[in-house]
């Protein structure tokens, strides 16, 4: 598949075909970063699959050598308004939920970094296979920019040691490293992705469509759903206040200019 989305195409591609759906992120220039635009189109898509009751199963995947590099920062540093990124948070949270709520099961396809946002969004999937050349992180914490959305399916996922490491180290871990935590179910070749995806995919598919919708809403009740969405606005803001901090503007930016981290400003 080519890694170059000409102008006319959508941010999401969405195919299904024998009860999967096919959601792939469209955005490789930027390593499919989460902009306004790449929130909206993926909230969208979601929404829309939940209202088909031929849909048994989703797969999330991405175009190009990244699956996710989280929100995308040269827009959120042109917007120097803590109220823009209040809202922006928000939609993510939403978009985020949009995913636990959705009858199907979701199945994340990952096939290079996961980042911040990124690694968010492989942590709220119900399951996620990883080609063994993946990579995780939430690496705001190296911005100035503690990755407080991110914790709140990554601290369900994982235990609480293994989420504040990830959290307050930043610090990329391993496929291999990712599945012994279980952040993710399964690594395979970068060769095998594509296969193992659409064989788990056709097994969960060939399930009754009722019994599987079932399931999904008792899951998310046991995880309490409710209390998400509460973390998930405190975490929003927590997220938007640190933004509006010098240590995240100068982090950013040192980040997107490629140069050494500034010393930190804020004490």
């Amino acid at each position: 598949m080519s890694e170059a989305r000409s102008l006319d195409e959508p941010l999401v591609l969405h195919a299904t075909s024998n009860g999967i759906a096919m959601l792939t992120l469209n955005s490789a220039h930027n390593f499919n970063a989460l902009s306004s635009a790449m929130i909206a189109a993926l909230h969208d898509a979601l929404v829309a699959i939940g209202e088909h009751t031929d849909v048994r199963v989703v797969v999330i995947e991405a175009r190009g050598k990244a699956f996710c590099a989280g929100h995308d920062l040269r827009e959120m540093r042109a917007h120097d308004d803590e109220g823009w990124q209040r809202e922006l948070f928000a939609r993510c949270s939403d978009m985020m939920m949009s995913i636990a709520n959705l009858p199907q099961p979701v199945i994340a396809k990952v096939q290079g970094i996961a980042t911040a946002a990124g690694c968010q969004l492989v942590a709220m999937c119900d399951l996620a296979i990883a080609a063994e050349t993946a990579k995780f992180a939430t690496s705001g914490i190296a911005l100035g920019l503690f990755c407080s959305t991110p914790a709140v399916p990554l601290a369900r996922s994982v235990s609480a040691k293994h989420a504040a490491a990830m959290l307050f180290t930043g610090e990329f871990i391993t496929a291999q490293r990712a599945e012994s935590i279980g952040l993710i179910n399964r690594v395979v070749s970068e060769a095998d992705l594509d296969a193992e995806a659409d064989a788990i995919a056709a097994r969960i598919a060939r399930h009754s469509a009722r019994s599987l919708r079932s399931g999904k809403k008792l899951l998310q009740s046991l995880q309490q759903a409710n209390a998400m969405a509460d973390a998930y606005r405190l975490a929003g803001e927590n997220m938007a206040c640190d933004m509006a901090t010098n240590d995240a503007k100068n982090g950013i930016d040192a980040f997107l200019e490629k140069r050494a981290s500034p010393a930190w400003l804020n004490r």
